[in-house]
């Protein structure tokens, strides 16, 4: 880049004490918030983010520096909003992935829940005895939010998640998309999006990713509640992915 097109000091500048203006509108939102979903909250993040993605740029483009700073999320993946500016219908996409951690204690809490639903199973019945057999038998007992909060009680380890708030013109018709729910997701109407994942809590250093390795194992010998006992963590419904 030429010097006549690098930022002058003082635009860098100003893009920092933007940048400070933006942090104290977004800790101010915080402390007003009402609750886990506020949307001021959600728009000071979103200016503190877009405030800090410009002071970066002049930043490196005048001093050839970058800020250690890094806003976790998926808005460098997703194209410019081009959806409707007052949306009459959202429609919201979740994707929470798991893997298996103990196959045993998936089965026996699938045929804790079958043994209780039916007081006098067939026999020859063996639905509960497999992995896909059991998942079928969990997820169709326990609310997904209720099967995030409860995890690890279903021999079940959290993988990635997110979750897309996505704007349409109008709600579809009943039925119209219970073929391929997700064929039609369009990028560009997604409103706000909201990632979990470990690779967002992962350092440069070995010493972190060991760290983040023993965070991530699974204890087999912690403690379980069983199904009869409520959750404490259990998650309000629609919960927001953070």
């Amino acid at each position: 880049m030429s010097d006549a097109a690098q930022p002058t000091a003082a635009e860098v500048r100003a893009a920092a004490e933007a940048v400070k203006t933006a942090l104290d509108r977004h800790l101010a939102a915080v402390e007003r918030r009402t609750g886990d979903d506020d949307p001021a909250v959600h728009e000071a993040f979103n200016q503190l983010a877009a405030a800090g993605e410009v002071y970066d740029e002049l930043l490196y483009d005048r001093y050839d520096e970058v800020t250690p700073f890094e806003i976790p999320g998926a808005d460098d993946s997703l194209p410019p909003y081009a959806g409707p500016d007052e949306p009459h219908a959202v429609s919201v996409l979740i994707r929470r992935d798991y893997t298996v951690a103990e196959p045993q204690r998936l089965l026996a809490q699938a045929q804790r829940v079958e043994a209780a639903e039916f007081e006098d199973p067939l026999t020859d019945d063996d639905t509960a005895s497999t992995v896909p057999g059991a998942l079928g038998i969990l997820f169709g007992e326990f609310e997904p939010d209720e099967i995030a909060s409860r995890h690890r009680e279903f021999g079940l380890a959290e993988g990635d998640s997110t979750l897309w708030v996505t704007a349409a013109e109008e709600a579809a018709e009943p039925g119209e998309w219970l073929d391929a729910p997700f064929e039609d997701a369009d990028p560009q109407h997604v409103i706000c999006r909201f990632d979990v994942s470990a690779v967002f809590d992962r350092d440069d250093s070995d010493d972190n990713d060991d760290s983040d390795d023993a965070d991530d194992t699974y204890d087999a010998d912690e403690p379980h509640r069983s199904l009869d006992e409520p959750a404490e963590d259990d998650l309000e419904p629609l919960d927001r992915e953070r």
